[in-house]
């Protein structure tokens, strides 16, 4: 076990009565400090050896920063070939070993065909051959829903890409697929795009699991909402089994695991060598107010909700992410792509997250190379798919094909 400390100049804002209920949770020092001890989690994939399943490949589809793809080689398929119309989610797959071996399209999907995979498919000759993939989800997201349904259609939205996808999959015929998306596709406003996905499988001969997920449901240290839609060509009953839980349903089911605590996925990248982007530091309008949220809490804390004197906002009339902090005891919450100035998840030390906790808290490798600017690689994050949850689906998938 390591140690971890929150040095007391770190919350020292906080109003007295928050304190106290806050520091319930840790084992405090002499100095006032917080003292935690964390067993890290974080692995490799680069330059280690890669155990591939004999005849199982991959093609992946709006790869990003290769989330999906990097939970498929993990479930033992090989991704022979990865495709993103952003350059700098190209270039940040381009740039790991572990993908060396793939071949990489910088295009946009409405100008590709099967005619650009039939080299590659030819030189790995697949038995099995599978497609990944997940179509930008902003027309589905939660936040269009504070455009009125007479203007919000994301049937019409030109990044819906998902009759695209279906088209490669017509061309390709592959013995199963995935396209995974955001919880909020189900929403009745969404309706279209569910019926779509189901009315092209249908069409095509697939037969269909949908499987919704809460990440931290299945060990990844992030709560994050998704929907995944498995096919395969042969019948199948898919789905995933709950692995962690909170305390109250773990004493419940003995079987369950905690959910995993941020602390053990974050604490080695808290180091000033991984903080050299010049944003991490917070400052600005709420950046007092920032200091005065405990632990665990949102701008809420600082309302008359909360029992904060002279209070600062009304609750209930921000973001609920409004100065969301992180608790080191418990999943963080969602990594939203492009989040808003004050829009957390932030750290327990008042900043933004670095570059090497955003990808850990996805589950990337602590090894994983990424390309861009801040602000595009937290978009890339935001954007991709815990890798450890994409390695339960692929691994439930290949059980079907």
């Amino acid at each position: 076990m390591k140690q971890y400390v929150i040095e007391r100049q770190f919350f020292e804002n906080v109003t007295e009565h928050q304190l106290m209920a806050m520091l319930q949770d840790f084992e405090v020092d002499k100095n006032g400090n917080i003292v935690l001890s964390y067993t890290s989690k974080n692995y490799k994939v680069n330059n280690e050896k890669q155990d591939f399943l004999a005849g199982h490949s991959a093609i992946s589809m709006f790869s990003g920063a290769g989330g999906l793809d990097l939970g498929t080689q993990l479930a033992g398929v090989k991704v022979i070939s990865s495709m993103d119309f952003f350059e700098d989610s190209v270039k940040t797959i381009k740039q790991n070993s572990c993908f060396a071996h793939a071949e990489h399209l910088n295009r946009d999907i409405n100008t590709v065909t099967a005619m650009d995979y039939l080299d590659v498919i030819k030189k790995n000759n697949p038995e099995k051959l599978i497609i990944i993939g997940g179509p930008p989800c902003q027309p589905f997201s939660k936040a269009g829903y504070w455009v009125t349904n007479e203007k919000r259609d994301s049937s019409k939205d030109p990044r819906n890409m998902i009759v695209p996808y279906f088209n490669i999959i017509k061309e390709l015929m592959p013995d199963g697929f995935v396209l995974e998306n955001v919880e909020s596709i189900l929403h009745p406003t969404n309706r279209d795009a569910v019926d779509t996905i189901y009315e092209n499988m249908l069409k095509l001969g697939y037969n269909c699991s949908m499987i919704r997920t809460n990440s931290a449901d299945y060990g990844i240290p992030q709560k994050r909402k998704r929907v995944f839609f498995l096919a395969s060509k042969k019948p199948m009953q898919a789905q995933l089994f709950k692995t962690h839980g909170s305390k109250s349903e773990c004493d419940s089911e003995p079987n369950l695991l905690p959910y995993e605590r941020v602390i053990d996925w974050i604490a080695d990248f808290d180091k000033n060598e991984y903080c050299q982007y010049s944003n991490i530091p917070v400052s600005g309008k709420y950046a007092q107010e920032l200091s005065c949220v405990p632990m665990g809490k949102n701008y809420i804390a600082l309302s008359a909700r909360s029992g904060y004197p002279n209070p600062v906002f009304v609750a209930g009339k921000r973001y609920w992410t409004s100065l969301l902090k992180l608790h080191p005891n418990e999943p963080s919450w969602t990594i939203i792509a492009s989040p808003g100035h004050w829009e957390g998840p932030f750290h327990w030390k008042n900043r933004r997250l670095n570059v090497k906790e955003l990808a850990a808290i996805q589950t990337f490798p602590e090894d994983y190379e990424f390309y861009g600017s801040y602000y595009s690689i937290h978009k890339q994050i935001g954007n991709a798919v815990p890798p450890l949850l994409a390695k339960l689906v692929i691994e439930e998938l290949i059980k079907w094909i």
